[in-house]
């Protein structure tokens, strides 16, 4: 069966944010000077290129013999102390981009691609292509974690634990509901 009209309009979009993704990527891991952002970069890559791939095969076939590996969920970060958050200032004139530029560049892909993909599975009327683009949802959300996590551990992503009055707040405000027995 042929793909909705909608279908094929948002693989078009999710198409061009890969041939956007992709080209970037390949920038980034040829100026990335930290070898632990390379190897990231270079691992994620083929991932992307896969998932690419993938989509030209529905664009053409309008199916996918094919499935997306899911990477496994990245360990909770774990630090005593966070690093001190690092300065930025916006470079209009940067005639090249540092790590940082690279990672924060990369980290916004990642997070409107899985926009993108939550927003065209929820409206894929094909369960095989809604499968698909939740697997690269899913694949996006961990690699979004896993730059977040190396930019976190650099000072260039600020994080802050929630204070214990607000989570004692939280705890008092929402309660448990009793589970409805049968549904599901």
């Amino acid at each position: 069966m042929p793909l909705q009209g909608h279908e094929a309009f948002d693989l078009n979009e999710l198409l061009l944010s890969c041939v956007n993704s992709i080209n970037c990527m390949g920038f980034f891991k040829n100026h990335a000077t930290d070898a632990q952002l390379k190897q990231m970069l270079e691992k994620h890559m083929d991932a992307h290129i896969r998932d690419y791939n993938m989509k030209v095969e529905w664009a053409t076939k309008q199916q996918c013999k094919q499935t997306l590996s899911v990477p496994a969920m990245p360990a909770k970060m774990t630090q005593a102390q966070p690093p001190t958050p690092q300065p930025v200032t916006p470079k209009p004139d940067a005639s090249n981009l540092d790590d940082r530029a690279i990672a924060t560049s990369y980290l916004l892909t990642l997070k409107r691609a899985g926009r993108e993909y939550a927003w065209a599975a929820f409206e894929a009327s094909d369960p095989q292509l809604r499968q698909f683009l939740e697997d690269a949802f899913r694949m996006n959300s961990r690699h979004a974690l896993e730059v977040s996590q190396w930019m976190t551990q650099k000072g260039y992503y600020p994080t802050e634990p929630a204070s214990n009055t607000y989570l004692l707040q939280l705890a008092k405000i929402y309660q448990p509901v009793q589970e409805m027995a049968g549904v599901h």
